[in-house]
């Protein structure tokens, strides 16, 4: 009878040990748990935040940047209409008073020689209008992007035309109007340069507080697998972000390159 008291005794023991034991390690095992999640919590939250810096440093720069490139293109406007334009005025003032004294016979090429001064300062008079924040919040953002599809239909393009569709949304952030039109500008500039196209469409289609812009040339194209993503590109893309505006930019070989911006009217940002 003693023995299997002491049995049972130690029976229970054991089993109190075990009990005490497992009670333990699951304790270890929550505090581990607990630890960790908390753990992980922080680190998440840690990475949240260097990424938020991140951005909001990256987004500092970039409009430091625009800041920077708005007054250049500002300055350059000024030049062109004050001193080239002037310039251009007096050299088409001295061609006249020439052109009355010479004989007949040369009077053609100073009519010729005058036409192409004339040309060129309603050349750069235009330029200057498109490189000016305040010509371009002045005229608005559908004249301002007409203006310069006739400025440059004069230089290469059968075809430049604005095209709109639905009820006309202005934009609340006025220094976004200019940076949506800079990357239109910058489409435009490179499909001038680059496309050999013969047609430029840009159309704008006012939705629900959004705005879908899509620009479209019928250019040489491009692969979008191997293109060197250059100075342009990448301003487009940096002054897009910059707005909150999705940007998304489609092309192939022989096709093309077409643009579609879609623009939070009403959104947030500098």
């Amino acid at each position: 009878m003693v023995q299997t008291g002491e049995r049972l005794a130690s029976t229970a023991a054991e089993r109190y040990l075990l009990i005490y034991m497992v009670a333990v390690l699951v304790i270890i095992t929550s505090l581990v748990v607990v630890f960790f999640i908390v753990f992980q919590k922080r680190k998440n939250k840690l990475l949240l935040e260097r990424i938020k810096q991140q951005q909001a440093f990256e987004e500092e720069i970039a409009r430091a940047q625009t800041e920077i490139q708005e007054q250049t293109l500002k300055n350059i406007g000024w030049e062109l209409h004050d001193n080239v334009g002037q310039l251009l005025s007096f050299a088409n003032m001295q061609l006249s008073i020439l052109k009355m004294e010479v004989a007949d016979k040369l009077k053609e090429k100073f009519t010729d020689t005058s036409d192409a001064i004339k040309n060129s300062l309603s050349e750069v008079r235009a330029l200057s209008k498109t490189l000016n924040n305040e010509v371009i919040l002045n005229i608005g953002f559908e004249q301002s992007i007409t203006n310069e599809l006739n400025r440059i239909k004069k230089l290469k393009f059968k075809t430049a035309e604005l095209r709109t569709f639905g009820d006309k949304i202005d934009f609340t952030n006025l220094k976004h109007e200019i940076i949506i039109f800079r990357i239109l500008q910058e489409f435009m500039s490179n499909s001038v340069k680059y496309s050999g196209a013969e047609s430029l469409i840009v159309t704008i289609e006012y939705l629900d507080n959004r705005l879908k812009i899509t620009a479209e040339d019928d250019g040489k194209g491009f692969d979008m697998d191997n293109v060197e993503k250059g100075a342009g590109l990448i301003n487009m893309k940096s002054r897009a972000s910059l707005v909150h505006a999705d940007m998304e930019l489609f092309s192939k070989p022989n096709e093309g390159v077409k643009l579609v911006l879609m623009y939070p009217v009403n959104g947030v940002g500098i």
